[in-house]
């Protein structure tokens, strides 16, 4: 068994409840690897797992948040061939990286790149695998095509794109915060849309008339009737996230006629496989590209693991741009 400190959800409930506490680790399988974490990157999921709306798939730490993280292999299971110890590491996990060590399979680590410190690439799993997994091989963006991205200036915005732009897709960007649109425009967004009153539609088709190809939305059912408005024909519509509620009602007209399509995604109660076949698709096709500097983690702020009820706090004020990073 290894010890190991972590940030431990005492009860449900506000930024109050989290507490650095100890946790006991089972040594790695045959397959798997355990990881001295440097630092793990903040999430939404992190702040509704606290408050009780989202608990850990079985297998994961039930009080321990973080889906993602960066560190160093401290060891290796005897069929692990792709890593050793002092690998600089990260990736995604269904829980429990908000510790100083942890347990995860090899399949599912990728490299941290040379250019990046671990508290960068702490930022990098989680938004950028969620934003490739659902604009390019979900919703099938490719060169030449436009993708709408809500809460654009989210860690998932602001990953989504960069990856439209690395690609050769535009973007369309929409927030409800005026002063974040210039940041995101300086990333590279092309067409930034202020949503006024809750709309958003008639700003989106004045700038893309024939509307867009994919839309990667985090607001769900606030914002289902404008997406079908401003979808293109045989346009994809990628569901990812339900900050705008979970039920609406659908104009099934609309839909039938663009031939569009509706997927609904989430990331971390997938498989062992599912997530080994993502990382390895996203270390071939895009890992490089922070190498090039044509992708690069957004950061709004580091911050001590021991201030975690304060990244909380700041986290739910929506007052970030990009990610919020925590550090041992």
């Amino acid at each position: 068994m290894h010890k190991a400190k972590a940030i431990r959800i005492r009860e449900p409930g506000g930024p109050e409840v989290l507490e650095v506490g100890e946790i006991e680790l089972t040594a790695p399988g045959p397959l798997q690897v355990l990881v001295e974490v440097a630092a793990a990157g903040l999430n939404r999921a992190d702040c509704l797992q606290r408050r009780g709306f989202y608990p850990a798939p079985p297998g994961v730490p039930a009080d321990v948040p973080g889906l993602e993280f960066a560190g160093l292999v401290e060891s290796v299971g005897n069929a692990v061939s792709d890593w050793k110890p002092g690998d600089r590491v990260m990736g995604i996990v269904g829980g429990g990286s908000m510790a100083t060590r942890l347990v995860t399979e090899g399949a599912e680590l990728m490299p941290v790149p040379a250019e990046l410190s671990l508290e960068q690439a702490a930022a990098l799993p989680e938004v950028f695998l969620t934003a490739y997994d659902a604009v390019v091989l979900q919703g099938g963006l490719r060169a030449g095509q436009s993708v709408l991205l809500h809460a654009v200036a989210s860690g998932v915005g602001t990953a989504g794109i960069q990856i439209a732009n690395a690609i050769g897709a535009s973007s369309v960007g929409t927030s409800r915060s005026a002063h974040k649109l210039p940041r995101c425009t300086e990333l590279g967004l092309t067409h930034a849309v202020l949503v006024e009153d809750g709309q958003f539609a008639d700003s989106v088709l004045g700038v893309v008339p024939n509307g867009v190809d994919v839309i990667l939305d985090t607001i769900g059912a606030a914002y289902l009737s404008q997406n079908i408005k401003v979808i293109a024909k045989q346009g994809r519509l990628i569901v990812i996230g339900l900050m705008g509620g979970v039920k609406a009602e659908l104009a099934l007209g609309a839909l039938l006629a663009k031939r569009a399509s509706i997927h609904g995604s989430v990331l971390r109660s997938r498989s062992s496989a599912e997530k080994a076949e993502l990382t390895k698709s996203f270390t071939e096709e895009m890992l490089g590209k922070f190498v090039s500097g044509q992708l690069k983690p957004i950061i709004d702020e580091v911050m001590e693991m021991a201030d975690v009820q304060s990244a909380h706090e700041r986290m739910e004020s929506n007052q970030t741009f990009g990610k919020l990073v925590l550090r041992w």
